[in-house]
């Protein structure tokens, strides 16, 4: 029986109203309700997790400025045995050369192309695929399943040549598609999607089905709107990945005017040597992309990686 107290009248209240005391618990600390509003303490314990993501973020961190560190400082004092964070001036001499030396532009447009059509094409199959497999109750669902969740366990460098004969026999050596293609098929989209499909409610479909519409107008009116977080992330995901990747790209593709950025920066650096202030220049170039788009949508990276239907498995 939770005690009561009298205090003045407040604003609009009468004098001497009752008013209910903090109700506490049985081992007298407020009730949970009660704590929602205030500060949480610094405990031994926030205080190791707060230490061991500064840990974290210092290893993260330190690689990148060094990268741009040793971008801006002249060629011949990148070899110093000296550890000197800047140089004696500033200068983007290497950024100019690096610039110059091939057609980073195109190569950027092409990067820029593949990661997009990848990024769409997988989102899209990936969706359906899961959906499928999450709804629909088909001769064989749970054999082609373990197939895609076997696809998550074999390195993709083992699947390299059998798909280099393909697209040799196909003809989309040195093509976008050629590029494109191969990189759509990604098992453990499916996996994270068939997760979160699996806890997205059956009577808001059934309805839908009530009110007479088709499975696919149920897919992409009901479904895909709620899994817009869930499809951000693995969009985001699949672009990175994409802009990144470096071996499919590099052994698809030799014309100069087709290759990604990675390729044509490796390219620019085989046939000029190691010259350290380029190769910072390079990596800062290809990951400059990433960071702005991780800038931009860390939010929906979170929220996704927070629906993916992971927690707790």
């Amino acid at each position: 029986m939770s005690a009561t107290v009298k205090t003045a009248p407040a604003a609009g209240g009468s004098p001497g109203e009752a008013v209910p005391a903090p109700r506490r618990t049985a081992t007298g600390r407020r009730a949970p309700e009660e704590e929602a509003g205030r500060r949480p303490r610094w405990t031994p314990g926030r205080f190791a997790m707060l230490a061991a993501a500064l840990v974290l973020v210092v290893l993260w961190v330190l690689p990148l400025l060094w990268a741009v560190a040793t971008s801006l400082k002249p060629e011949a004092e990148t070899t110093r045995t000296s550890l000197e964070w800047i140089g004696s001036r500033i200068t983007f001499e290497a950024y100019e050369k690096v610039w110059a030396s091939g057609d980073l532009a195109q190569w950027m447009l092409n990067s820029a192309y593949v990661s997009v059509m990848t990024t769409v094409l997988t989102v899209l199959t990936c969706a359906m695929a899961a959906y499928g497999f999450s709804r629909t109750d088909f001769r064989g669902r749970r054999f082609l399943y373990g197939l895609v969740l076997a696809g998550i366990m074999v390195p993709p460098q083992v699947l390299i040549a059998p798909l280099f004969a393909e697209m040799v026999s196909l003809g989309l050596v040195d093509t976008y598609w050629g590029v494109i293609l191969p990189q759509v098929a990604a098992p453990a989209m499916v996996f994270i999607l068939v997760k979160f499909f699996e806890g997205v409610p059956r009577e808001l479909e059934e309805a839908a089905f009530v009110d007479g519409a088709g499975r696919w107008r149920v897919f992409f009116t009901v479904v895909v709107p709620l899994s817009r977080p869930v499809l951000a992330a693995v969009a985001i995901f699949t672009f990175i990945q994409t802009w990144n990747n470096f071996l499919w790209p590099f052994l698809v593709t030799t014309d100069p005017g087709g290759m990604t950025l990675p390729v044509g920066l490796v390219n620019v650096q085989s046939t000029y040597g190691a010259r350290y202030a380029q190769v910072m220049a390079s990596l800062v170039i290809a990951g400059l992309p990433l960071l702005l788009v991780f800038a931009f949508f860390q939010r929906q990276i979170v929220r996704g990686v927070a629906h993916t239907g992971l927690a707790g498995q």
